[in-house]
C-alpha cells in the first residue's frame, strides 16, 4: 500500500490517492468523516475549526460500499477558498494581485524561511501553504482506510496525551486499547484520567491569556498486533524505524519512543528485558512490555506503545521576532492562525498514521488482493505463532 497526499492551506481542496487496498474492504464517507471530526475537535482549538467541517468525497476505488483493488481517491473541499481566489490563483495575474497577503517575513519555528531559501520563493506563502498542518487532514483520511482495514483483521489503535506543556498525566494500570479509546473520546483533552480534567483545560486557558503555546507527549498504543510484522535482515526493514519516521514526519514532532523509551538509558538489563512467558492457551507471551512490542525490530505480540513529542505551536499571539527577507529589517513575526495548544488533535493525526505504517507492513507480509483472503492468511499465521 502507498499513497499520496496533495493540496495547499488555503487552495481549493487537499487530495490523497491510495494504492494497494484489497478488495472487498467495506469503507464509507461516514467513517472517514467521524475521523475527520476527531481531528478537528479537542479543546484548545481555534478560528480554523469553526471556518472547517471537513467532508470526504471518494472519486475512486469504491462501488456500493466496498472497495475495488483499484487507487482509492480522496477529496476535502476547502471551504474558505473562495476568500482566497486571486491570492491562491492557479493562473497567473498582475502583479498588484500577486502582491496580495504577500509573506516577507518569516516565522520563527516554521519552514518559511529555509523553503524561500530552497525553492527560491520570494513571497514565502509559497512555503507556509504546503507545509500547513492542514495537510495532516489526509494524513487523518488515509489513516482512517488503514483502521479499517486493521479493525478487520482484529488490530485495534487508540491514542492519549500523557504529557501536558509540562504537566505529566497519571495513567491507571493495565488499560486495554478499548478502555483507552473509550476514555479519550470521552476527554476534551484527550486523557484517560478524567480527574485532571478541569486542571488541564484551566492550563490551557491560562496559556491562551499569555498568548504562548504548548506542547507535549502523545502515546499511541496498538492492540492485537500479529507477530512478526518487520524484519532485521536490513535496517529499512524494522518496522519500529518505519513507525518513528512516520510519526516525526508529523508536523511539530521531534521526538519518537517505544516502550519505557529513553528511560531505559537510565535503568538496568533487569529493569528493561522482557521475560517470556508461555501456556498452552495463549502460547508464547512476554510478563511486561519494557520494549513497546518490538524486539528486533519485528513486532513480538506484545500491543506496540509509542509516544511522540510534539513542540509548542510556532505562531504566537506575542510574537517572536523575525527579519524581513526583502528589506533585512527585524519584525515581529506575522501571525496567520494559532491555538494554544492542538495536541488531542495531534493524537488522532499520530494514530492515523501509525496505523498506515502497520497497515502497509501487513499487506506486504500476508496475501491480500482481497480482504477475505488477507484475513485467511493472518488467522492461519496467528494460529502458527500460537502453536509455535
Amino acid at each position: 500500500m502507498r499513497y499520496l497526499t496533495a493540496g495547499e492551506s488555503h487552495g481549493p481542496r487537499l487530495t490523497a490517492i491510495i494504492e494497494g487496498v484489497p478488495a472487498g474492504l467495506p469503507l464509507t464517507a461516514d467513517y472517514i468523516n467521524a475521523e475527520l471530526k476527531r481531528r478537528q475537535g479537542g479543546y484548545g482549538r481555534g478560528a480554523r475549526m469553526k471556518i472547517e467541517s471537513d467532508q470526504v468525497e471518494i472519486t475512486s476505488g469504491v462501488r456500493h460500499g466496498l472497495t475495488m483493488g483499484g487507487p482509492i481517491t480522496l477529496n476535502v473541499t476547502n471551504l474558505d477558498h473562495h476568500k482566497w481566489l486571486e491570492i491562491m490563483s492557479v493562473a497567473d495575474v498582475d502583479e498588484k494581485k500577486k502582491g496580495l497577503r504577500k509573506i516577507t517575513k518569516p516565522r520563527p519555528g516554521h519552514a518559511d524561511l529555509v523553503g524561500g531559501m530552497k525553492y527560491r520563493f520570494d513571497d514565502l506563502r509559497n512555503s507556509l501553504e504546503r507545509s500547513s498542518a492542514r495537510e495532516t487532514t489526509m494524513r487523518v483520511a488515509v489513516g482512517s482506510v488503514a483502521k479499517r482495514l486493521l479493525e478487520e483483521i482484529g488490530v485495534k489503535v487508540a491514542s492519549h496525551i500523557v504529557t501536558f506543556g509540562g504537566i505529566d498525566i497519571d495513567v491507571p494500570d493495565n488499560l486495554t486499547v478499548s478502555e483507552i479509546k473509550k476514555r479519550a473520546a470521552q476527554s476534551e483533552v484527550s486523557i484517560v484520567n478524567p480527574e485532571r480534567e478541569e486542571e488541564i483545560k484551566a492550563y490551557i486557558d491560562q496559556i491562551k491569556k499569555d498568548g504562548d503555546t504548548i506542547g507535549g507527549v502523545i502515546e499511541t498504543v496498538v492492540g492485537g498486533v500479529p507477530v512478526g510484522l518487520g524484519s532485521y535482515v536490513q535496517w529499512d526493514k524494522k518496522l519500529d524505524a518505519k513507525i518513528a519516521q512516520g510519526v516525526l514526519s508529523i508536523n511539530a514532532f521531534k521526538g519518537v519512543e517505544f516502550g519505557v523509551g529513553f528511560e531505559a538509558g537510565r535503568l538496568k538489563g533487569s529493569q528493561v528485558m522482557d521475560e517470556i512467558l508461555w501456556s498452552e492457551e495463549d502460547g508464547f507471551t512476554r510478563r511486561t512490555n519494557n520494549l513497546g512490542g518490538f524486539e528486533g525490530g519485528m513486532t513480538n505480540g506484545q500491543p506496540i506503545v509509542v509516544r511522540g513529542v510534539m513542540k509548542p505551536i510556532p505562531t504566537l499571539y506575542k510574537p517572536l521576532m523575525s527579519v524581513d527577507i526583502e528589506t533585512h529589517e527585524p519584525y515581529k513575526a506575522t501571525v496567520e492562525r494559532s491555538d494554544p495548544t492542538a495536541l488531542p488533535a495531534a493524537g488522532v493525526v499520530m494514530e492515523s498514521v501509525v496505523a498506515t505504517v502497520l497497515a502497509t507492513e501487513v499487506l506486504e507480509k500476508f496475501s491480500s488482493d482481497n480482504l477475505e483472503e488477507l484475513k485467511d492468511a493472518v488467522a492461519r499465521h496467528r494460529e502458527f505463532v500460537k502453536n509455535f
